[in-house]
C-alpha cells in the first residue's frame, strides 16, 4: 500500500485583500485535487468581488484589481458556500488537505463563512475531522536547524518543486501539494508510518512550539508582535467574548 504522500491529496489556497484574518477578504481561491502521484490534478477556481476596495499593496502581489474583480468576480456568499462544500467533500472522502500556513487561509475562510453565510467551516464539515498538512510546519519541524526563509517560494526552491505564476491561488495550491509530497519522500523514515490524522495532531503541537519560539525571538529583539499558537484554525475571539 502506498504511503500517504504518494496517495490522494487536496490543496487549498487563497489570495486576499490583506493579512488580517479577522477583517480582510478573499478575492480568489482554488482547490487542487490529485488522486495520486503523477495523476492529472483536478483544479477548481473561484474569483470573488469582495465588496470592499482592494488595497494597491495587495493588487501588487496577486495582480487582481477592483475593476477586474467587479467585472469577473462573483458575490462572496455563494462562492464561500461552494468552497466550503468542496473542502467538506474531500474531507468526507478522507483526502488530506494541504494548506500552506493553514491558520491564515482556513481562518480567513471561516470568517468569510460567518460574515456571508452565518455559518462556519466547522459547520460545513459537520462531524468530519480535517486532516491538514501544512508544508511550512512540516518542514520547520523536520529540518528545524536549516537557515533561511520558509515561504512557499523558498520551499519550492529547496525541494526542487516548480512554481510558475506565484501568488495565483491555483498555482500556489499545486506547488504546496507537491512540496508536501517532496517532504514526505525526503523524510519518509520519520513520516511514512504516521497517518494524516496522526500528523494533523502532531502539527498542532509542533506549530505551538514554533510560535512560542518565534514569540521569544520577537521579545528578545524588542518587538511586541504576538504569535498565536493555534493551528490549523485560530479561535474566533468575537464569538468567545
Amino acid at each position: 500500500m502506498p504511503s500517504w504522500f504518494e496517495g490522494p491529496l487536496a490543496a487549498f489556497d487563497t489570495e486576499t485583500t490583506g493579512v488580517d484574518v479577522e477583517h480582510d477578504r478573499i478575492v480568489s481561491a482554488a482547490l487542487v485535487v490529485q488522486r495520486g502521484t503523477g495523476s492529472l490534478p483536478e483544479v477548481r477556481r473561484w474569483l470573488v468581488s469582495p465588496g470592499v476596495p482592494v488595497p494597491p499593496a495587495a493588487t501588487e502581489i496577486h495582480g487582481l484589481t477592483d475593476a477586474h474583480l467587479q467585472h469577473h468576480g462573483r458575490w462572496p456568499a455563494p462562492v464561500m458556500d461552494e468552497v466550503a462544500r468542496a473542502i467538506a467533500e474531500q474531507t468526507a472522502r478522507g483526502t488530506p488537505l494541504v494548506v500552506m500556513n493553514a491558520p491564515f487561509d482556513l481562518t480567513l475562510l471561516d470568517r468569510e463563512l460567518k460574515r456571508h453565510r452565518n455559518s462556519s467551516l466547522a459547520g460545513y464539515l459537520s462531524l468530519r475531522s480535517l486532516s491538514v498538512l501544512d508544508p511550512r510546519v512540516l518542514d520547520k519541524h523536520l529540518d528545524r536547524y536549516r537557515k533561511g526563509r520558509r515561504t512557499l517560494i523558498d520551499l519550492c526552491a529547496h525541494y526542487g518543486v516548480e512554481l510558475t505564476g506565484a501568488h495565483d491561488a491555483a498555482a500556489d495550491a499545486a506547488a504546496a501539494l507537491n512540496v508536501v509530497r517532496a517532504v514526505g519522500r525526503r523524510f519518509a523514515s520519520r513520516l511514512e508510518t504516521l497517518t494524516p490524522a496522526e500528523l494533523h495532531a502532531r502539527q498542532t503541537v509542533w506549530y505551538a512550539a514554533q510560535a512560542r519560539g518565534l514569540q521569544a525571538w520577537f521579545a528578545l529583539n524588542g518587538s511586541d508582535e504576538v504569535c498565536d499558537p493555534a493551528w490549523p484554525l485560530r479561535p474566533d475571539l468575537a464569538a468567545a467574548a
